[in-house]
């Protein structure tokens, strides 16, 4: 059967044992080659690199200085690593309705949600599939509330024109996890709009120390650098990073495939399956991490896929439902999406 998914890894590793035997394993020269490129792909100069998803994930909200009690909007129809991060710091989530078409946040349901304790909105791209970024950016802007983009699974997509991560928000949170792409085995990267916000988050990534100055001329702690912003240790080693630059060199090539696929499963749908509805919504090029469908008759189409021999999924579970977020009502848009969303094969590793 072929996989809804798979880890890539480039064929060849050529410098992985120099690195393995140079005493040399914790963030330094790959580490800071991986976020150059990072930074010339997307086209954002301020982008820092970590650990994982969940790291990128609460070293933003340091950043932006979301903390418990604070309210933050956000899509229920997404991955739990998404919110997750929320409940853990105890912050308030307010979730907001989607587009049943699209799968993204609905702008007049967020809208409606904002209140005075709203510190952010955190906009998730589902399954790669950009939302109404325009839309929902500058609600953002009208409000003076943060927006950062949920790019868990949607490097590489585009929104007229325009690569996630250099789209207009104040931060984007990417996850270089197994199955995504480029993938370091694990790790996760932000972008940032400001620069000072970019400044601090470099700082809250590696326990608030400023490297710059942290030791002195004989290579001890120094006692004049001071330490005030309290932060993590979620710097990615070299061995991720050197993964990371070998992988975002082919990031485009597997792209092109995975994209080549889903024109194939378009004439597919328009062909073979007109009540079933591809996933889209006109203004943005999705990296296909899957192919997104709405079937009246979701169970019996995952079935039907499944006998094709491609492994169909419906990927998510509203996050709405589990009790860690507290209450929630039901949302409209959220179960209408839910009942119809399948996910099919579209990735580099098959032609259809």
């Amino acid at each position: 059967m072929i996989s809804l998914y798979k880890p890539f890894m480039p064929d060849q590793l050529p410098e992985l044992e120099n690195i393995l035997h140079s005493g040399a394993l914790a963030y330094g020269q790959w580490g800071k080659e991986f976020e150059r490129e990072l930074s010339a792909y997307v086209g954002c100069p301020n982008i820092i690199s970590v650990n994982s998803f969940n790291a990128a994930m609460l070293v933003s909200l340091t950043t932006f200085g979301i903390k418990t009690g604070d309210e933050v909007i956000a899509s229920p129809m997404s991955c739990l690593a998404s919110n997750q991060p929320f409940a853990t710091i105890g912050a308030k989530v307010i979730w907001a309705d989607i587009d049943p078409k699209t799968g993204t946040l609905d702008p007049e349901s967020v809208r409606k949600r904002i209140t005075p304790k709203t510190k952010a909105i955190f906009h998730n791209h589902h399954c790669g599939y950009p939302g109404y970024i325009d839309e929902i950016n500058s609600i953002g802007r009208e409000k003076g509330i943060y927006i950062i983009d949920d790019a868990i699974e949607a490097f590489g997509s585009r929104y007229k024109g325009k690569i996630i991560g250099n789209t207009g928000s104040d931060a984007t949170v990417f996850s270089f996890q197994t199955v995504r792409l480029p993938n370091t085995i694990d790790g996760g990267a932000i972008t940032f709009k400001d620069k000072e916000l970019f400044a601090k988050a470099k700082l809250v990534r590696d326990f608030g120390v400023d490297r710059s100055n942290f030791r002195n001329e004989l290579g001890e702690i120094s006692s004049k650098c001071d330490v005030s912003t309290p932060g993590y240790g979620v710097t990615l080693s070299e061995i991720n990073s050197y993964i990371g630059c070998l992988q975002i060199d082919q990031t485009d090539a597997l792209l092109k495939l995975q994209r080549q696929n889903a024109h194939r499963w378009q004439n597919e749908f328009a062909n073979k399956y007109p009540q079933i509805t591809p996933l889209g919504n006109g203004a943005h090029e999705p990296n296909f991490w899957i192919y997104g469908i709405l079937s009246p008759t979701k169970k019996e189409t995952i079935i039907n896929f499944r006998e094709k021999g491609y492994y169909a999924s419906g990927v998510h579970l509203p996050n709405n439902y589990y009790s860690v977020f507290g209450a929630s009502r039901p949302l409209k848009g959220v179960e209408d999406f839910y009942s119809k969303f399948v996910a099919i094969p579209c990735g580099w590793w098959f032609s259809l």
